[in-house]
């Protein structure tokens, strides 16, 4: 598959918010197989930069285009799970797994609103997860014994990580096989970048050897502020490639999307910022990322 810069109507090359090209990126092309899934861990220490926002979106895109996504809640605050309209306070959840109070994720896993997107929920109760780890045996590791379980029923897991660099968020990291980081396009949100990629290279050094930086994502631009577009500039500058050309914007659309507890694709699915989700599952595909 090829990309190819779209051109403005005088022939010039038109340029994104990245200052590169925009590059068009075909639509996938279908599955023959399910599986076995890539895992990809979605992980800012810094809240509020839209890491669970792109965890349900992005999930909903590549279900679009026929993957079988499982997305995993990693967030005592459960936000995932409520934006997928799964109620916890009475079902199992990712810290059972964990305790290993219940073996087998499949009595866990929930199904969604967005046909071929599945969840396995979180609540309060994996706050208390760390302290009951932290003596364990291989306790890094736990969730990739996990998730191994169901590896051949999806083509993708998504692990939406709690802002923190502590143990879950390290058991993420070991279980995954690339990272996306959700960059929110604020100066403070990028002074921690460089913390969290001395994060993920410990990681690989120490405990998952073929861990990928898959990429940044800018979030929440605005294009009217001379503060996003040095924010973007500046990130271009320091990453460069591992910057994606996919950019979200600052929309009101996705609050109400939470409420709905719906992806924006369903909500408003010829929203500009639905297409930048649908564009991202694409360029991922292009960059070998997601089968």
């Amino acid at each position: 598959m090829s990309t190819n810069p779209t051109t403005n109507p005088t022939g010039a090359t038109t340029h994104g918010p990245t200052g590169r090209p925009v590059r068009v990126f075909p639509v996938p092309e279908e599955l023959d197989s399910t599986g076995p899934a890539r895992i990809i861990a979605l992980c800012n220490q810094k809240g509020g930069v839209g890491k669970t926002t792109t965890a349900i979106n992005l999930g909903a895109a590549l279900a679009e285009y026929g993957r079988k996504v499982l997305a995993v809640d990693f967030d005592p605050q459960g936000a995932l799970s409520a934006g997928l309209g799964v109620r916890t306070h009475d079902i199992h959840t990712v810290y059972d797994l964990l305790m290993g109070s219940v073996k087998d994720p499949n009595q866990v896993i929930q199904p969604t609103n967005t046909p071929g997107l599945d969840v396995i929920p979180a609540n309060i109760d994996l706050s208390a997860a760390e302290v009951h780890l932290v003596n364990e045996v291989a306790r890094e590791q736990i969730l990739a014994s996990v998730l191994r379980k169901v590896a051949n029923d999806y083509d993708v897991i998504l692990v939406d990580c709690q802002p923190s660099l502590g143990l879950l968020t390290v058991n993420a990291l070991t279980a995954a096989h690339g990272v996306l980081i959700p960059l929110e396009c604020e100066f403070f949100a990028l002074r921690g970048v460089a913390l969290l990629i001395e994060t993920i290279d410990k990681v690989r050094d120490r405990l998952n050897p073929a861990l990928k930086l898959d990429g940044i994502l800018a979030t929440m631009y605005d294009s009217r502020t001379l503060h996003s577009r040095e924010v973007m500039e500046r990130v271009v500058d320091t990453f460069d490639d591992r910057v994606l050309d996919t950019v979200i914007g600052r929309t009101v659309k996705f609050p109400d999307a939470t409420v709905s507890a719906r992806p924006i694709t369903q909500t408003a699915p010829e929203h500009p910022a639905a297409h930048a989700y649908r564009q991202l599952a694409r360029e991922l595909v292009q960059r070998g990322a997601v089968a």
